[in-house]
């Protein structure tokens, strides 16, 4: 059995640069490699196109909306500019606004923090955590994961028509599975939730970096996304759409800068007057730097033009399906099946390993890095495996041992930086680990399969 290493077509477009490209590790076999990283599903190594802009920018830094000197104003200038450049990016209808946030988890607990009184919230078991949890203080209806982009549509248009009492109601749908990659019919979703007077917020944590997001023409309410998966730094995201029921809410932080006026009472009380505007959810000293990573990252994703990417990303999918099809002890997951669009994330477990040994094999004698677990999307990966999906387990390593069976899965990853030889080394790997067996033995250690740097499995 063997992979074929033909080179990807490098015709579509080369890899954009980005930082830690040239990066090498140490191989527990001996020598360095440079290393791998196919893990953008967690966090995407951020454009050296991003990084040039922030330290140019650095020396000018200074204090956001509160300054009168010039680093003061030229710094609110560049943090204002950088929500209309998402704003574009994003295709934001004239009314919509843009709020700052830390993360797609922060963006969308700060929705859930605005939903009005009474308001219902339909989610699927597939959801990331991020989109799973946060809607604690809702009435919240979880829909069992569909088969089909169709199936996915019919059970939220029954589940919207039965629900009692008929009152404000919140759809959250991801836009690209981060376990599966599988695009969701977004569209669709949004057309069926609006016709039973539904709002929907989508996440586009996965999508956003992969594919044009068009909140108008998608006519979602609202997107959300993280800057760390969008080619930029961590620390920075943005929750973008509808401002009413913002505008309506309470601030999500109290504090300066979501105030336009405090006073002092007769009575020894605070009166506040909020912010009506994006301001009203920034309170604090906002991250200036981490806004201004993520507009250089939309900018520079619109400058290399998302469809090239995009083509270029869909051939890395195709070389990575077809190589791991060659490999008959790999199951790839799917919930849509094997011609769903999907972008350049692969979950699959391989037979007769526990995943989080596979891992470690990878990343230990080929300087490759992947994700194992349950990529804290629990419900669905058990669904997929066959399991319950009430099952407990944890995002890490399980305690079973190298060899063992485990309740998780592997996860390869890769978007607009990668080059083709990551891709090839990736397959020629999980080719040679499964026909060879690791080079090393392995053994459990702090929740984390390890190489046991005492002794290799087989001569080497």
């Amino acid at each position: 059995m063997s992979v074929s290493t033909a080179a990807l077509d490098s015709s579509v477009c080369a890899p954009l640069p980005v930082l830690g490209q040239d990066v090498t590790v140490p191989l527990v076999t001996g020598g360095e490699v440079t290393y791998a990283a196919l893990d953008y599903a967690a966090s995407a190594p951020a454009l050296q196109r991003v990084w040039d802009d922030v330290a140019a920018y650095a020396p000018y830094y200074g204090s956001v909306h509160r300054g009168a000197g010039y680093l003061s104003q030229l710094s609110t200038d560049l943090f204002e500019n950088s929500r209309r450049t998402v704003a574009e990016f994003l295709g934001c209808r004239a009314d919509d606004q843009v709020v700052f946030t830390r993360s797609t988890t922060d963006s969308l607990n700060l929705l859930a923090a605005a939903l009005p009184a009474g308001c219902q919230v339909f989610v699927y078991e597939t959801e990331h955590h991020a989109s799973l949890l946060p809607w604690r203080n809702a009435r919240v209806t979880y829909l069992n994961a569909p088969r089909t982009p169709g199936q996915a549509v019919e059970t939220l248009e029954r589940a919207l028509a039965d629900r009692d009492p008929y009152g404000p109601a919140l759809v959250c749908v991801t836009g690209a599975s981060n376990v599966t990659g599988e695009l969701w019919p977004v569209k669709e979703l949004a057309a069926a939730a609006h016709a039973h007077g539904a709002r929907i917020v989508l996440d586009a944590a996965q999508l956003a970096p992969h594919h044009p997001v068009d909140i108008a023409e998608l006519d979602v309410d609202w997107v959300a996304f993280s800057g760390h998966k969008l080619y930029a730094p961590f620390g920075s995201g943005v929750l973008a759409g509808r401002a009413d029921w913002l505008q309506e809410a309470e601030p999500y932080l109290a504090g300066g800068g979501a105030s336009r006026k405090v006073a002092r009472r007769a009575d020894g009380g605070v009166d506040v007057d909020w912010h009506t505007t994006a301001a009203r959810h920034e309170a604090g000293s906002p991250n200036v730097i981490g806004v201004y990573s993520i507009a250089s990252a939309c900018k520079a994703l619109t400058e290399a033009g998302f469809d090239t990417l995009v083509a270029r990303e869909q051939e890395l999918v195709r070389r990575v399906r077809e190589g791991l099809a060659e490999v008959p002890e790999v199951q790839v997951l799917s919930l849509f099946g094997d011609d769903a669009p999907r972008v350049g994330v692969i979950s699959f477990v391989v037979r007769g390993w526990n995943s989080s040994h596979f891992a470690a094999a990878l990343s230990a004698e080929y300087g490759i890095g992947v994700r194992d677990g349950l990529f804290c999307a629990h419900p669905l990966v058990r669904t997929l495996l066959g399991s319950d999906p009430q099952d407990p387990g944890e995002c890490g390593a399980p305690e079973a041992e190298p060899g063992e069976r485990s309740l998780n899965a592997i996860r390869v990853s890769f978007g607009a930086g990668t080059p083709d030889e990551h891709i090839e080394r990736f397959l020629r790997a999980v080719s040679e680990l499964v026909r060879e067996g690791a080079q090393w033995k392995y053994r459990t250690e702090d929740g984390r399969c390890v190489p046991d740097r005492g002794e290799a499995a087989r001569t080497v």
